[in-house]
Formats: structure tokens, C-alpha cells, sequence
């Protein structure tokens, strides 16, 4: 297939397009490179698909462009150019906090990028779109887990806001241009190549360097903690399940449209959380109490089942692996300790 994946150069869309690659597809990526985090970290990740794909042999190697999916121009010349037929948006101003003190990045972004790819679906045959929502959409709901049946009406950030509304133009587009659209709702993604305004990456740093880490809620809180590579097998996976009318049922609205959670179905509690990273960095953490961040609920458990009976996936890493694996990647990127493989060249790939 020829595949469009929005948001290349992010953390999950690093892992997606090697994944893409090994089963043959035909990928084109693009993403703006921006300054949310360091860019040299969204180079590096790029310059380690390269590596990847040259390793490999690859006879369709990823073709990158720099691209803002809020250029609706660029936007409507890509897709009439390339006529893709599944694009796979992972594209988006991501974070919670920074939601709270930057709402316009999270419209143009989140909104109007999101409108630009819905049209360049609509108006070239695209045969599936799988998109990134995200669990922020469930708030502070107390039902437990959260089932996509739940009402999602009142999002605590405008990240969630801009995330349901996505689920909305999707199922719009779906109901009135016939397009296959699957929206995936994400649960705290960690693993290498993370993204570092994220957990798992601040305490390790934090931990490593010997600096007290911030737990929020006095670390009252449950996350459905997801590893990168169960992720990517579950995105692969809905790739090829594509939606149709009939399985939206409740309304006379019928759409080839779907929702599904995507998470490791396993919450755990803070506590352990930061145990798994000191056990893996060999280090205990000095921690920094604090009262609830505004715009965080105090937990996230997926119900996954839907997901499971349509594709058969099911997530096989503990925290404890995962985060062992991801502390393995860091210092080796970072160069701490003995290691030397990663680091010694994350820095030249400015010009990918």
C-alpha cells in the first residue's frame, strides 16, 4: 500500500514507519520539525529510519518531506499528487500542560491540520484513515475502565477538546463522503525515542542526574502505562481492519467510521511507576510532592476489548520491562556510562 504518515518525525510515527517499511508498504512521511521539544531529537529519530532502512535493505525506503499539515496548499497538492491510500495521522500539538498556556497552537494543529487531511481524504479515494485521539477525551470520568460507549462531553483541556472534535469532523466525513475512518484512542505511550516533556522521560533524566523529580497529586495516581512497540502492533493491526456502515449501530447516522481504545488494559500506580525506573537506573529518586496539575485526571484504565475481538491485539510488556529498556536506549543515546554506540552520533543528524 502507499501510505501517508503525518507527524514522521514524533515519537510513535518513528516506530510506525519501521514497522510499515518491513511489510513492504510504500511510506511517504512528513512533519514541521517544530520547537515543542528539541528538534535534533526528531532529526535523530529520522536519521535512525534511514539507518534502519539502509540496514535492512529496503527497496522502498521512506520518503520524507517537511510539511505543515495546517498548509492547507501544501496539504491538497500532496494528496493529489501522491493519491495515497491509507493515511495514518499521528500529527498534532501534543501535552496537556502546554495546552493550558498555548491554545492557538493546539487550533491551527489540531483543528484546522486535522480538516486539511479530512479533505485531502475526500477528495482522493484515500480507503482508510486511522487517526491519534487520545484517552485526555474521558476527563475526569469515574467509570472505570473507560469504555469508548462512555460520554466524552466535558474535556478538562483544550488538548482533549481538540481531540474529541476530532472524532466528530471524522465521523462527519465518514457519514457524508463514504470515508473509512478509525480513530484511536491513546494511553500514555512510553519507550525509546519518547518524548522528553513526557514522564518516563523527565524522572529518568531527573533520577540519573541526581534531581528531585515533580509527582503531582503526591502521587495519587493511576496511568494505563502503553509500550511503544505494543503500540505500533496495534496500529498495524487496525491498518488493515477497516470500518463499515453497518458496525456503527445506535443511530440512523450510519458511517464506515470506528473508535478504539489502545492502551495496555493494566494501570499501575505512580508508585510503581517510579519503582520500575529506579530499579532500571540503579538509582532512588528524590521526589518533589505536589497538589494536582490542572488539566490531569487522577486515572486512565483502557478497556481494550473491542480492539482485541476486531484485530486480536494484546499488549505483552510490563513497566517493569518496558522501562528497563527505555533507561538501556537513553543512556546509550545520551552517552552515560560506558556506552557508545547512539550517541555518538544523535548530534550530526541536524541535517537529514
Amino acid at each position: 500500500m502507499k501510505t501517508l504518515v503525518t507527524g514522521a518525525a514524533g515519537f510513535i510515527g518513528h516506530g510506525l514507519i519501521k514497522s510499515l517499511l518491513l511489510k513492504g508498504d510504500e511510506v511517504i512521511g512528513i512533519d514541521n520539525l517544530n520547537d515543542y521539544y528539541d528538534p535534533t531529537l526528531k532529526q535523530a529519530r529520522l536519521k535512525d529510519i534511514n539507518d534502519f532502512q539502509t540496514a535492512q535493505k529496503l527497496k522502498n525506503p521512506l520518503r520524507f518531506i517537511r510539511m505543515d499539515i495546517a498548509d492547507k496548499d501544501s496539504m491538497s497538492t500532496l494528496f493529489s499528487k501522491e493519491k495515497f491510500d491509507v493515511v495514518i495521522n499521528l500529527a498534532a500539538q501534543a501535552g496537556v500542560r502546554f495546552s493550558i498556556e498555548n491554545p492557538q497552537a493546539y487550533i491551527d494543529s489540531n483543528l484546522l491540520g486535522f480538516a486539511n487531511i479530512l479533505e485531502g481524504c475526500r477528495h482522493n479515494e484515500v480507503k482508510h484513515l486511522v487517526y491519534a485521539s487520545s484517552s485526555s477525551v474521558y476527563g475526569m470520568n469515574i467509570k472505570q475502565p473507560f469504555n469508548t460507549k462512555d460520554r466524552v462531553d466535558y474535556p478538562i483541556s483544550l488538548y482533549a477538546a481538540t481531540k474529541k472534535s476530532n472524532e466528530l469532523m471524522a465521523h462527519s466525513y465518514s457519514h457524508l463522503y463514504n470515508i473509512p475512518t478509525t480513530g484511536l484512542r491513546f494511553f500514555t505511550v512510553y519507550g525509546p525515542w519518547g518524548r522528553p516533556d513526557m514522564a518516563a522521560y523527565k524522572f529518568v533524566k531527573s533520577i540519573l542526574n541526581g534531581t528531585p523529580i515533580d509527582v503531582y497529586n503526591h502521587g495519587d495516581m493511576q496511568r494505563d502505562f502503553t509500550y511503544i512497540d505494543d503500540i505500533v502492533d496495534g496500529i498495524v493491526r487496525v491498518v488493515d481492519t477497516i470500518p463499515q456502515p453497518t458496525e456503527n449501530t445506535g443511530t440512523k447516522a450510519q458511517a464506515p467510521y470506528k473508535l478504539f481504545n489502545i492502551g495496555n488494559h493494566n494501570p499501575i500506580t505512580l508508585r510503581r511507576f517510579i519503582s520500575a525506573i529506579e530499579k532500571a537506573c540503579g538509582k532512588k529518586a528524590k521526589e518533589n510532592l505536589l497538589p494536582m496539575q490542572a488539566g490531569d485526571a487522577p486515572i486512565t484504565y483502557a478497556d481494550i476489548d473491542e480492539l482485541t475481538q476486531a484485530t486480536g491485539f494484546m499488549p505483552k510488556t510490563t513497566i517493569e520491562q518496558g522501562m528497563q529498556t527505555f533507561v538501556d536506549w537513553y543512556q546509550a543515546f545520551y552517552n552515560i556510562g560506558n556506552t557508545n554506540n547512539v550517541g555518538d552520533t544523535w548530534r550530526e543528524c541536524i541535517n537529514v
